[in-house]
């Protein structure tokens, strides 16, 4: 059986039969680690209440309640039960615990999951075929959680154009300037709650067109005092991950899932959260 199979059979059986129903998930785990006898579960599976965490030898895993965001740090070799509002060691060291300021949104979990189950099953019918063509691509969608974004696209790399912001209703450009090598950055902060598109052109060749939204001023500030470090806990940094899911900025979550999975390849279901 291949990986990509393991992946998608534990995705199946981990997280989909709890869609709704889990008190806690998996936000962290490395070597050996089961549930209910079932071998390696998926990064953000949810838990319910009876299941129990085995941990083998010098292995490790953290699992958070949605409610509170305590987390548990179970290391082994022990097993774990999962109570109301905590977990339990059955067999050896009490796990350590840790107080966080995240709260999880089950729906996004359970999106999460499904989006992966979905990408994993594609990726085992075919690979799909390389995109080159040139394109438009961030923010071309959603809500973005930043002022001052970069605008990136794909196209020939001596290519010089033209790149043109509106705010979506108004005729008038709010910016025009020359761009090359793909990447743009209007020197001004952009305004928050407004929906702009965004074109960018070579002569009479357009390369694309975007859309998308700024958050809130209140969305912004919370994002900035959520956003963890790069030496952060990498459980904090997937709860900052859900955390821009949930806030509709999804293009800068898959960016965020990307990185993460380049950190930990040991966790492929991460590359497939992305998608």
């Amino acid at each position: 059986m291949t990986t990509i199979s393991r992946i998608l059979l534990a995705l199946l059986f981990v997280s989909l039969p709890s869609l709704g129903e889990g008190i806690a998930f998996i936000t962290n785990m490395k070597g050996e680690v089961a549930v209910d006898g079932n071998p390696r579960p998926v990064l953000l599976a949810e838990l319910q209440k009876g299941q129990r965490v085995t941990v083998g030898r010098d292995s490790q895993a953290s699992v958070m309640f949605i409610a509170s965001g305590k987390e548990y740090v179970l290391k082994g070799a022990n097993e774990f039960l999962v109570k109301d509002t905590e977990m339990s060691s059955t067999s050896g060291m009490p796990p350590t615990t840790r107080e966080t300021q995240w709260r999880a949104n089950n729906k996004v979990l359970a999106q999460v999951a499904q989006t992966s189950a979905a990408s994993v099953r594609m990726r085992s019918i075919a690979q799909p075929k390389a995109d080159t063509a040139p394109k438009l691509l961030f923010p071309t969608e959603g809500n973005v959680a930043t002022l001052q974004p970069a605008f990136r696209w794909r196209a020939d790399p001596a290519m010089r154009g033209d790149f043109t912001l509106y705010i979506i209703g108004q005729e008038k450009p709010v910016h025009v300037g020359k761009a090359a090598g793909g990447t743009y950055k209007v020197p001004a902060k952009l305004k928050p709650d407004t929906e702009y598109s965004w074109t960018v052109t070579s002569g009479s060749d357009e390369v694309g067109s975007g859309r998308f939204h700024t958050l809130s001023s209140e969305g912004l500030a919370h994002v900035e005092k959520h956003r963890p470090s790069d030496k952060a806990d990498f459980s904090d940094r997937v709860m900052f991950t859900l955390m821009l899911q949930e806030m509709g900025a999804t293009q800068e979550a898959h960016e965020s899932w990307a990185r993460l999975a380049q950190e930990r390849g040991d966790l492929p279901e991460l590359a497939a959260f992305g998608k």
